[in-house]
């Protein structure tokens, strides 16, 4: 990069840092985003990587419209099926992952190995499994990012949580072998949960039903996967604030009682509107959503 007329020696070198992908933090330190502009990313998983994709508001979309918020458009692979262990992702990968080509693949795997009891997958065959899944990827030129292992119910001392614990030690340690980048969603979700404990939250806080996502469980693990991607803290930030206008990514569902009158009545309604009764019923919700919003109460 050539000075400008008035550049500082610290100017110049900011804008050399820029152009070479790395960005200066705010204590001046230097990070690394390792994900690139139209590269392509395979998210393999299951059902909680199904859904991820599935909605906009799933994890695997987050990440893909948080890094367009941050100037990186990648293409979404989608390679999540409910209900799949490592043994399921091992036999599909080649047509799911390495056949499409990725640049990149995070690999979402321990829940259904451990959760499916009888039927899971012990660890000794786990760790099989993951390394063959890993070493094939690497070998194909695909750089992976391992998940850990989400919470199977939000209690961190149940028991099913205790065997995870050692599935997910163990994949800390391969990626450090293998060099992959890791994203400790676990780690993050046990914070979490943690935190909003304390603030006397009950129930569910990241999950509908203990296991699969919620709004706020699908954010958690899309921050986890942008930070290691190498975002910085203002990064994920601007990424937050992308998704809050995001469309389609929540909804609301209102069971309203009503006799059969009531029923018979707006059907008629319906039929004058020349529209069906559930998307004249939406239409007209969405209607006065947007009234509510406008005017603050």
């Amino acid at each position: 990069m050539k000075p400008n007329k008035g550049m500082s020696r610290g100017m110049m070198w900011k804008g050399i840092v820029l152009a070479a992908g790395v960005w200066l933090t705010g204590n001046g330190l230097a990070q690394t985003i390792t994900v690139s502009n139209e590269q392509a990313i395979a998210f393999l998983g299951d059902s909680i990587t199904q859904a991820g994709v599935g909605s906009p508001g799933g994890y695997c979309q987050l990440v893909v419209s948080g890094l367009a918020a941050n100037g990186i458009k990648v293409k979404l692979i989608a390679a999540g099926i409910s209900g799949h262990k490592s043994n399921d992702m091992r036999s599909r990968l080649a047509k799911d992952v390495l056949d499409k080509k990725p640049d990149w693949m995070t690999l979402s795997c321990g829940v259904n190995d451990v959760w499916h009891g009888a039927n899971g997958v012990p660890l000794d065959a786990y760790k099989t499994n993951i390394m063959d899944i890993v070493d094939r990827a690497q070998a194909a030129g695909i750089r992976v990012m391992i998940l850990t292992a989400t919470m199977i119910s939000e209690d961190a001392k149940a028991v099913n949580n205790q065997k995870l614990a050692d599935y997910n030690t163990w994949l800390r340690t391969l990626s450090a072998e293998k060099k992959c980048l890791l994203a400790d969603l676990n780690a993050d979700m046990q914070k979490a949960v943690e935190e909003g404990r304390a603030k006397g939250k009950a129930g569910n806080l990241l999950t509908t039903d203990g296991v699969h996502m919620n709004l706020a469980g699908n954010q958690m693990m899309a921050v986890g996967v942008l930070r290691a991607f190498g975002l910085t803290d203002e990064q994920i930030q601007k990424a937050k604030d992308h998704w809050m206008d995001v469309p389609n990514v929540a909804s609301v569902s209102v069971p309203i009682p009503l006799t059969l009158r009531q029923y018979n009545q707006l059907q008629g309604i319906a039929d004058v509107r020349k529209t069906n009764l559930t998307d004249m019923l939406q239409s007209d919700a969405k209607n006065m959503v947007a009234e509510l919003l406008k005017s603050g109460k």
